[in-house]
C-alpha cells in the first residue's frame, strides 16, 4: 500500500477523519494539516487501517505466566 492510501480503512474511520478534520478547519487550522492530524487521530485511537475479525483482540498480560 503506498503511503497515504486510504483504502485499508473502514468507512467508519473514514467517517471518523472526515468529521475530526472539519472541526479542526473550524478552528482556523489550514486543511492540509486538519487532514493530516485527523488521520493521525484515526491511526491513535484504532492503531490504523482495517483491524477487524476474529482472534485480534490485544493479547493479555503475559507477566503473570513468567513468574
Amino acid at each position: 500500500m503506498a503511503q497515504g492510501d486510504k483504502s485499508a480503512y473502514t468507512d467508519k474511520q473514514k467517517r471518523q477523519a472526515e468529521h475530526i478534520e472539519e472541526s479542526y478547519e473550524k478552528r482556523g487550522v489550514p486543511e492540509e494539516e486538519a487532514e493530516a492530524r485527523a488521520w493521525a487521530t484515526v491511526n491513535k485511537q484504532d492503531g490504523g487501517g482495517k483491524k477487524s475479525g476474529s482472534g485480534r483482540k490485544k493479547p493479555a498480560s503475559r507477566a503473570k505466566d513468567e513468574e
